[in-house]
């Protein structure tokens, strides 16, 4: 029987590269009167069925907001919470991503983090080196604002002279220079911001936000994005002489709770 997800129609666009801020995990506990890393641990529960969607529709690269610069500001009974949940989550789901051909990516600051945090991310790393089913990379200890410092820092320290800079000089000293500018950047939980996420890379991406939070974002609200992706039109500054004719087009740029 054929699968009626959106990349089976031809005149469906599956987009290489999708980039999901994954929000709403407190939100969602809190809606249950439970503690908050309960809504971690359901939304960490969620990532290995999105990641196999995202293969059997044909992405290619799939990136995922974890954890920002910025949520270090958080309590720290919950930051502590969420770096041991994220290395339990590592240990127990390299083997099986591993399985399904997922290379394992990471950019952020690898520094800031724990020294076993550290070890588990490089070992997932080196485990999946070699698959080529679909490239996740996991944005951990990560701000866009930092990658771009970052870079502008490493290209001063080797002495690049300012006619060299250019965008794509620029673009080869971020975090993200080995995998394409994200096509879709999907954004749970409501919110309508990027919250210091690929600010450089998403510059021409299109994005799609939608109220469910993160734990129950399922493969049905990810055909719903995939969906409205491919009746967009990205012009990249140009004139389109060709009209969307795909009824998708109509979509409303923030999706619809369902009825």
């Amino acid at each position: 029987m054929e699968n009626s997800n959106p990349s089976n129609s031809s005149s469906n666009k599956v987009p290489t590269h999708v980039a999901i801020i994954m929000d709403g995990n407190g939100r969602w506990a809190k809606q249950r009167g439970w503690p908050r890393l309960l809504g971690h641990r359901a939304g960490s529960q969620n990532i290995r069925g999105i990641i196999g969607a995202c293969i059997e529709r044909g992405v290619r690269f799939l990136t995922l907001y974890a954890f920002s610069t910025e949520n270090w500001s958080r309590p720290k009974l919950e930051v502590v919470g969420l770096m041991h949940l994220i290395g339990d989550y590592i240990d127990r789901e390299t083997p099986n991503l591993h399985k399904m051909g997922v290379k394992i990516n990471h950019i952020g600051d690898i520094d800031g983090l724990s020294k076993s945090l550290q070890k588990k991310i490089r070992n997932a790393i080196n485990v999946t080196r070699d698959n080529i089913n679909i490239t996740v990379s996991v944005a951990l200890n990560y701000g866009g604002r930092q990658d771009i410092v970052q870079a502008v820092r490493n290209i001063v320290a080797n002495d690049v002279t300012s006619e060299q800079v250019n965008e794509k000089l620029v673009a080869d000293y971020l975090g993200t220079r080995n995998i394409p500018e994200p096509d879709l950047v999907i954004r749970t939980s409501g919110e309508n911001r990027l919250s210091n996420f690929l600010v450089w890379e998403t510059a021409y991406s299109e994005l799609w936000f939608t109220p469910v939070l993160w734990p129950d974002f399922n493969q049905k609200t990810l055909d719903e994005a995939l969906l409205a992706y491919s009746g967009r039109n990205r012009r990249f500054g140009l004139v389109s002489n060709t009209p969307n004719q795909n009824p998708a087009s109509n979509t409303s740029f923030i999706s619809q709770p369902e009825t």
